[in-house]
């Protein structure tokens, strides 16, 4: 089967869905090695990037021809993992509403501030309300570039509320006045660059 190439917002489980795979048979086969050192999380891929995909294999299970059986699909569900904070401080115990595509969820985050909700392995954007409506966010599922990237590193920074003026991919003055607001905030060096202290930093808070 050819290499395939990965699109804006798309994720290994989105890639496996609509390919017919679970998502680990992809992500732990040998040829995607290289992938997988480059990009240490599965829904963390970056446009261009390429993904191998094996042959299907196939099962047969041996089972009476005069009943009725029940066989249940592995791989699902993927699930989705996000911490709401408020000033660098967990929002804990925070009831909200998650809907992606006709399914609707409501819980509460953790003492952490934490959301893990099972979710369909081709979603890729969800809406999070928080407050009876007051607080809406649209999640866009797979479309968090790694935090090796310039890109996931703006990302993280406007997450957080750090905002890089629209910048995407390169670091201009908008990026710069951002680095150095969060390098404060957390008490390590103002550089205004992507050093290894504030990558290491920003992975700690965001993820």
């Amino acid at each position: 089967m050819p290499t395939y190439t990965v699109s804006a917002g798309e994720s290994i489980a989105s890639i496996a869905k609509e390919n017919g795979f679970l998502w680990n048979t992809i992500w732990d086969h040998a040829n995607n090695a290289a992938l997988k050192t480059k990009r240490p999380y599965p829904n963390q891929l970056v446009e261009g990037d390429e993904v191998f995909l094996p042959e299907k294999g196939t099962k047969s299970v041996a089972k009476p021809v005069d009943a009725r059986h029940t066989f249940k699909r592995k791989g699902e569900p993927t699930r989705l993992k996000l911490q709401l904070l408020s000033m660098g401080e967990p929002r804990k115990n925070e009831p909200y509403t998650l809907t992606f595509g006709d399914k609707v969820v409501h819980g509460s985050t953790d003492d952490q501030g934490k959301i893990d909700e099972a979710i369909v392995g081709e979603a890729k954007s969800a809406k999070l309300m928080l407050g009876s409506g007051a607080e809406v966010y649209d999640v866009a599922i797979g479309g968090l570039d790694p935090i090796e990237e310039i890109s996931g590193v703006q990302h993280r920074l406007g997450n957080l509320g750090y905002d890089c003026d629209g910048e995407e991919g390169e670091v201009g003055e908008g990026t710069r006045k951002a680095l150095i607001a969060f390098q404060r905030a957390e008490q390590i060096a103002e550089t205004g660059e992507i050093d290894d202290a504030t990558r290491a930093k920003l992975g700690e808070r965001h993820g």
